[in-house]
């Protein structure tokens, strides 16, 4: 009986322990989805260095709080259970019990660390490297934290959706904002502090239209998986709202990176939703309301001409498309005659087969293989005049991407000039900036008239950088914890939430920088959807419902 009574205490002690580390962790996560994304300081001169400081703050605290935490309980289970909970913690550890603590997810990033530690050492810039000061402060620093936050979330976090409701919240205030500018009231008064004829490549609480984009993709996969998932039609009502706000702010943002995000939710989103009868009506659904959005800034840009700042390349060709409110009435009809058919009742729950995703991944293969033709006969066979207004996409040179295609020219042409040591690992975090001033500054100038302190692709940035060994442990993480959080999206909407995210943002860091304005929220929700992930194995987990 006392051996009885002894368990429940220990077992008492474990539960409050976690839930006390848990509600810590909590309060930092809300800060991190309320403050951070919508806290400035002087408008846009300094938006990148206010953003970072309230990243690392928020991390840094908490970091320590959680460590006064650590030891008080220590202490206290060392004064009444002779430390058994901490032996049985220190013991998931040990080498033999590696297997059952650490996920492929886990192993990866604590490689990306490894390796960009290796990378500071060997660097001729360890100061710059370690600080990122040179850079836009990713060093080893931001990366540290970036990594500590993911385990702390994933492991000791007990999972509570409303934080995430308040990203959501914040989000979509973040989003309005970022529309309001579209229509240039500049309801914040920041873009009178910016030279005029650059007042249009910012926008809301973010900064750089690019980074805006990046922003609101991350806020587009969340809030349309969401959607997507849900049943109780209140909450999906309130999505729905979401994830429309968010299809006007990455249209109106004005950005191209926009594009391979939304190339990517509408690429994969049928791999997952084409399995029932009700995934392929959200489906239809969202393809049918983008495409409304579209219409609908044709129509606000002509009533507007005036006032609105106007879009350009794509989306351009998109509203001025002579068929395009015909092409939208088409896909409601569809949508609506879908509905009627195959989802009344009980019928949308009704799974579809293997042929629907099957059919959809060939026509995938299919528009891969046309657009890699288009490619090799654009650039190796001089065919770019053949597909018109796309020339400029596909036919890589100097400018293209605004001069993208001449940064990575040089990049590559730095790093096959590097000694095999600096290719296995770079030259540290964040001083592509460095090398590029010291080696090509007056070529840049006079080419592009600019300095690059970032190469516009975080892949090739971390190959520079990092070298082969950190971009591979990059891509060899998320491509781990997106498997995972594939593997377990069933345990919660949010997972898969997570897991579009995570699409989103690697799909348009084709074309752009990591920074800590829009980078720390895709770690924050890539470790949410790893938390969700393993929900009810890792330790700190609870069992529990939200």
């Amino acid at each position: 009986m006392d051996n009885h009574k002894t368990s429940v205490v220990k077992d008492g002690f474990a539960e409050t322990a976690s839930s006390i580390v848990s509600g810590t962790i909590s309060v930092f996560m809300l800060l991190l989805a309320v403050v951070f994304p919508l806290i400035y300081h002087n408008s846009y001169i300094d938006i990148l260095e206010t953003k970072y400081q309230c990243y690392y703050l928020i991390v840094v605290v908490l970091l320590a709080v959680l460590l006064v935490i650590g030891l008080v309980l220590v202490f206290v289970d060392w004064k009444e259970f002779q430390g058994e909970h901490a032996a049985a913690l220190l013991s998931r550890l040990k080498p033999s019990n590696w297997k059952e603590t650490f996920c492929a997810a886990d192993v990866a990033v604590l490689l990306f660390w490894v390796f960009a530690l290796i990378s500071t050492l060997q660097s001729d810039y360890r100061y710059e490297s370690f600080w990122g000061n040179e850079g836009r402060y990713s060093g080893l620093f931001l990366l540290t934290l970036y990594i500590a936050a993911y385990f702390i979330i994933s492991r000791f976090w007990r999972v509570q959706g409303w934080i995430l409701q308040a990203l959501v919240v914040s989000g979509l205030v973040m989003c309005v904002i970022g529309i309001t500018d579209y229509f240039q009231m500049d309801i914040l008064n920041f873009r009178g502090r910016i030279r005029a004829d650059q007042s249009t490549l910012f926008t809301s609480t973010v900064g750089n239209i690019n980074t805006y984009t990046a922003y609101v993709g991350i806020m587009m996969g969340f809030e349309t998986a969401l959607f997507a998932g849900e049943t109780d039609w209140k909450q999906m009502l309130w999505y729905y709202v979401n994830m429309t706000v968010c299809f006007f702010a990455i249209i109106m943002g004005c950005s191209e990176n926009a594009y391979l995000a939304l190339g990517a939710l509408f690429a994969f989103l049928p791999f997952w939703l084409f399995r029932t009868r009700r995934g392929v009506l959200r489906y239809l659904i969202i393809f049918s309301t983008f495409a409304s959005a579209i219409q609908c800034i044709d129509w606000i840009n002509q009533a507007f001409a005036d006032v609105v700042v106007g879009l350009d390349s794509v989306f351009r060709m998109l509203t001025g498309f002579g068929g395009l409110l015909p092409v939208v009435l088409l896909l409601w009809v569809a949508t609506f005659a879908f509905w009627w058919f195959c989802c009344r009742q009980d019928q949308a729950e009704q799974e579809t087969g293997v042929w629907p995703v099957r059919g959809w991944a060939a026509f995938v293969i299919v528009c891969a293989a046309a657009l890699l033709f288009m490619l090799v006969d654009a650039n190796a066979f001089g065919g770019g005049d053949r597909y018109g207004a796309l020339r400029e996409y596909l036919v890589f040179n100097d400018s293209w991407g605004t001069d993208r295609g001449y940064i990575w020219r040089k990049s590559m042409e730095l790093y096959r000039e590097f000694p095999l040591y600096h290719k296995l690992f770079g030259h540290g975090p964040d001083t592509f900036g460095i090398l590029t001033t010291y080696n090509i500054r007056t070529e840049m100038i006079e080419q592009t008239n600019r300095i690059y302190d970032n190469a516009h692709n975080a892949y090739l940035q971390y190959l520079v950088t990092l070298g082969v060994a950190g971009v591979l442990a990059y891509v060899a993480f998320h491509v781990t914890a997106l498997w995972r959080m594939m593997k377990n999206r069933l345990k919660n909407p949010y997972v898969i939430a997570c897991l579009f995210v995570v699409l989103c943002y690697d799909s348009q860091a084709l074309v752009n920088l990591d920074l800590p304005i829009a980078t720390p929220i895709m770690w924050f929700l890539l470790s949410v959807g790893m938390a969700y992930a393993g929900k009810g194995k890792a330790a700190g987990h609870s069992d529990d419902e939200e």
